[in-house]
């Protein structure tokens, strides 16, 4: 009797746990990775055959207890647990995340005896496997219990998606751990500065404190002032030099047309701000009018003033798309400062309007249009003024930031800054706390530098550098505005400026990973990346 007892335990499996057979323990892990489509076929046939399909979705870069816990409570659900993990593309982590790329990420939970198949999703969020696979249960870790907590949002419509299906919502309630913390802690996929720096700045500041910050502006009322400008990009692939000429000969392969200038800045910080309100300059010849429109987000209104006889500014680069490099750039503009009647145009938007504002942020590319009565009025009457005077190829040395002689926070690049001083070789930070404020009334400054980080100064506060928070660049192109337009909201609200330097780098980093303006840098990516540096 005692034998057989014995046998029984050997056969039946612990709660929670099946029975696994031979054939099943030598299957190798490979093979229960499938696409989306297959596994909407196979979980068809299951759920015909009577069994309840489960499915856990999320990022899974470092397999850990808390995981294994959490599925092992998922598959008590079901007869079929399905895992989608999140591809690499869409892992929004921040910087240098994931650690692991999405096909060993995938393998990793495969390997597991509850885990039954594996995919691999191409998108931010669970909704479109949800609504392929159609589970009979979606499970969740215990830290989805209060949605409002959800940084991006999308946990009540994952529920209203699994529902629409006849499914249901489950929360697993297993120990937790973060696979963030883990690789922050033991994973060097940082730079040794950048990780000393963060190791400091997590005794000075948390993640609580840096979300009320930046949910403290939602209210905000933004009018932006600046250049429209149309960025395309022409891809074009380098075949040789040509027989008889002495240049290199391309292959035309695509183009894309973004709007640019102004309008993509206005569209990084609607998704902070209630309502963002944009004036700006069109040319009567190719204005572009329906992609600017067509562009915007819909919080944003654009206000346009014509320029007669011209074409909207177009900054077209030539870029060869195996490695994103540009090769060249053409400019079609008319940069003329606005005549008598535009200037009076723009300047009647202004005075209308420019008091009901909570801040105006102006992207002064130096194309013409705004002149030095229109400085002036800024000055006078914005409530809160933020400013960028651009230094490019079309306007060098012309368009400095000194041509303003007072801002509320200006944030230029350090060789702009060095133009505005005339100062070549002083330290950069002799620049910002000491040249700098000399020539402009204005207490609050960021100056960028690339790869070098940024260097953040207040009156009250002093200077402080903040290291760049990534070296994966893969297009430059408006870095600089995203990283102004989402600040200055923050500086109004009177955040620390060293913490806005943070938050302004991890803008940046988060745009150098988007080509041209295919997207603007949203909230839930920005919090979602700052969580995971401090953690």
């Amino acid at each position: 009797m005692a034998a057989n007892s014995q046998a029984n335990e050997r056969r039946t499996p612990p709660p929670g746990r099946r029975r696994v057979d031979q054939a099943e323990r030598t299957r190798p892990a490979r093979s229960k990775i499938r696409t989306v489509d297959d596994l909407a076929r196979i979980t068809q046939d299951a759920r015909a055959a009577g069994q309840k399909v489960v499915l856990a979705h999320g990022v899974f870069d470092l397999v850990h207890l808390g995981h294994v816990r959490h599925l092992e409570a998922a598959r008590r659900h079901g007869d079929l647990l399905i895992v989608s993990v999140t591809a690499d593309a869409f892992v929004n982590k921040g910087p240098g995340r994931p650690a692991f790329a999405d096909y060993l990420r995938a393998e990793v939970l495969a390997a597991l005896e509850y885990v039954d198949w594996v995919c691999v999703s191409n998108s931010t969020d669970a909704i479109e496997v949800i609504t392929r696979i159609k589970p009979d249960f979606y499970a969740k870790g215990s830290d989805y219990a209060e949605p409002a907590a959800d940084l991006t949002g999308k946990i009540t419509e994952e529920r209203q998606a699994v529902e629409a299906h006849g499914g249901r919502l489950v929360l697993t309630d297993e120990v937790t751990s973060s696979s963030t913390k883990l690789i922050n802690r033991y994973l060097n996929i940082l730079d040794p500065a950048l990780r000393e720096y963060l190791e400091r700045l997590r005794s000075e500041v948390s993640f609580e404190q840096i979300q009320e910050l930046v949910d403290g502006v939602r209210d905000y009322r933004v009018l932006m002032v600046g250049d429209a400008i149309v960025d395309e990009y022409q891809y074009v692939a380098p075949m040789g030099k040509a027989a008889k000429e002495n240049m290199i000969a391309t292959l035309f392969k695509d183009r894309e047309l973004f709007a640019g200038g102004v309008i993509a800045a206005a569209n990084h910080v609607s998704n902070f701000c209630a309502e963002v309100d944009v004036i700006t300059c069109v040319g009567s010849e190719d204005s572009q009018e329906e992609l600017l429109f067509r562009a915007r987000n819909e919080n944003v209104n654009l206000r346009l003033i014509e320029r007669p006889g011209a074409p909207t500014t177009r900054k077209c680069r030539f870029v060869d798309p195996a490695y994103m490099r540009k090769l060249f750039e053409v400019y079609t503009m008319e940069d003329t400062p606005l005549d008598r009647e535009r200037e009076q145009e723009l300047q009647s938007m202004l005075k209308e309007s420019i008091a009901g504002y909570d801040l105006v942020i102006v992207t002064d590319f130096g194309h013409g249009f705004i002149g030095p009565s229109t400085v002036k009025l800024l000055t006078e009457t914005a409530p809160f003024l933020a400013i960028n005077a651009q230094s490019n190829s079309a306007n060098m040395g012309f368009n400095l930031i000194t041509k303003y002689p007072r801002a509320d926070y200006l944030c230029i690049d350090a060789p702009e800054a060095r133009l505005a001083t005339g100062d070549k070789f002083a330290e950069i930070e002799e620049i910002a706390t000491k040249r700098l404020p000399a020539l402009i009334d204005c207490q609050r400054l960021i100056l960028t530098h690339g790869g070098l980080g940024c260097y953040t100064y207040a009156r009250k506060e002093g200077m402080n550098r903040i290291p760049a928070m990534t070296r994966t660049v893969v297009d430059t192109v408006g870095a600089g505005d995203a990283f102004l337009a989402i600040t200055s909201p923050l500086v109004k609200a009177g955040g620390n400026m060293k913490v806005i330097g943070f938050i302004g780098n991890v803008v940046g980093a988060l745009k150098v990973g988007i080509v041209g303006h295919r997207s603007s840098v949203d909230k839930a990516s920005v919090l979602k990346s700052v969580k995971a540096l401090l953690q």
